[in-house]
């Protein structure tokens, strides 16, 4: 990979990773394994030897923000155990920067063996560009955790001003802010991942250049309602709970659901290294049933005051349970309009397009000619980008494992692409090429 891509990481990464100082006593130092109830007792499945996992233990990190309910649900309701995984630990990280540093070291190092990630944090670990030093580490990409859960929150001091989902017409108001001394400040928590994605498609459909028009901030997730109530910013993008805090502390608005963005859209991977995974692909496949077992639970919305009472407590969330079951619900105050339904809620095993939990590789594709787009990965990424996929996404031992735990076929994709994807300001990505959606983008750093 290019130099420029290594010298932007190294620079706006290190921003994360000095941000886990500040958030000492509010989500733990990593690795930190959580002293939660015991997990509800499963019935042990009966495994053959094929089937029985060559170790009980793994290390899994998790971010405080739903993306981690199906790691945390698997823990507590004793589904890893199930499956013959009985030490599996569920460790809070104190941001993203943290939980690279822990999974660069392993959990032989004290760190852990995989967990919850950003797209496409797992490509950027793989090929040593977010890395001390720039070390590969090869990571395998094993599920998806689930879709929607995101939005974009916005300071009240710009209620009125028309900052929605669309924001043609609206240059005006961020040169005004220009023009006056200060650009408009919008934060994510890690750079070139899921989240400051989000904010740069947002504002790039709207016309306005995220590059030259706005300054972009790395602010680790649970300090982002402290920054936004001090001024220092004026948005950020980041998964509940900390969308809807804004709103309920008053101290902001919500100026879109990534839901709204792109419907059914991936959000966050289950990945661990890739020579854990190799070591061990009987026990992958045993954390891999536990999680689909759990994503299950967590669909079934009978089931989602239970879950927002688990994550909301002191060990996981530590937030109240009422910011986290509107949201679960699809009821979203959104400061300025209301949302009330349940497919824009955070889904886990299943939504409208099919399987949530499979980690389509055409998926993987758009992150990564995301990152293109926007300068984060040299142009001629797309021309290796199926070879780069097939190392990354075992989206194989993801069929395995369903299999194995006997889901039925009908939930099991036949496809390692979900085909064409359509966002909101009308732009199509076929994965079929990958250039023709770049080639259709007005706002972008490459030349395509």
């Amino acid at each position: 990979m290019s130099n420029f891509s290594r010298r932007r990481f190294l620079l706006t990464a290190g921003a994360s990773a000095a941000g886990s100082i500040l958030l000492k006593g509010c989500l733990g130092n990593p690795p930190s394994a959580t002293n939660a109830a015991p997990e509800a007792v499963q019935t042990p499945v009966n495994l053959s030897p094929e089937q029985k996992p060559e170790t009980t233990k793994a290390q899994l990190g998790y971010i405080a923000i739903v993306e981690a309910a199906p790691l945390i649900i698997a823990k507590e309701k004793g589904f890893f155990a199930k499956y013959g995984m009985t030490d599996v630990e569920v460790a809070k990280q104190a941001n993203w920067g943290s939980a690279r540093d822990n999974v660069e070291i392993g959990s032989a190092g004290g760190g852990i063996d995989g967990g919850q990630w950003q797209m496409p944090m797992p490509y950027q670990i793989s090929e040593g560009l977010i890395t001390k030093g720039n070390q590969k580490i090869p990571m395998y990409i094993l599920a998806q955790l689930n879709t929607h859960g995101n939005g974009i929150a916005i300071a009240n001091k710009h209620l009125g001003k028309g900052l929605g989902l669309k924001l043609d017409g609206k240059k005006s108001f961020f040169d005004q802010l220009k023009s006056s001394g200060g650009k408009f400040k919008a934060a994510y928590t890690f750079p070139q991942a899921n989240q400051e994605f989000w904010i740069r498609y947002w504002v790039a459909a709207g016309g306005i250049d995220p590059d030259a028009e706005i300054e972009l901030l790395t602010v680790p997730a649970a300090q982002t309602v402290a920054n936004m109530k001090t001024g220092t910013m004026d948005a950020f993008s980041t998964g509940d709970p900390w969308p809807y805090r804004i709103v309920a502390d008053k101290i902001g608005f919500m100026a879109a659901l990534t839901a709204e963005m792109w419907k059914y859209h991936p959000e966050e991977y289950l990945a661990m290294r890739g020579d854990w995974v190799d070591a061990n692909p009987k026990a992958a496949k045993a954390i891999l049933k536990g999680i689909m077992e759990a994503q299950q639970w967590c669909d079934n919305f009978d089931n989602r005051a239970e879950l927002a009472k688990i994550l909301s407590g002191r060990d996981y969330f530590n937030v109240p349970e009422s910011v986290l079951l509107d949201p679960f619900m699809g009821k979203y105050n959104m400061g300025e309009r209301t949302i009330d339904d349940k497919t824009m809620a955070a889904l886990y095993w299943k939504d409208e397009k099919g399987s949530v939990s499979y980690p389509y590789k055409s998926h993987d594709l758009w992150f990564l000619t995301e990152s293109v787009r926007w300068g984060f990965l040299p142009p001629d990424t797309l021309d290796k980008a199926q070879e780069m996929i097939d190392k990354v996404n075992r989206e194989d031992l993801w069929k395995e494992a369903a299999k194995e735990a006997g889901i039925p076929d009908a939930d099991i994709p036949t496809s390692t692409s979900r085909g064409i994807e359509e966002f909101f300001d009308g732009i199509k990505f076929d994965p079929e090429n990958p250039k023709a959606y770049l080639d259709s983008l007005k706002i972008k750093k490459v030349k395509a």
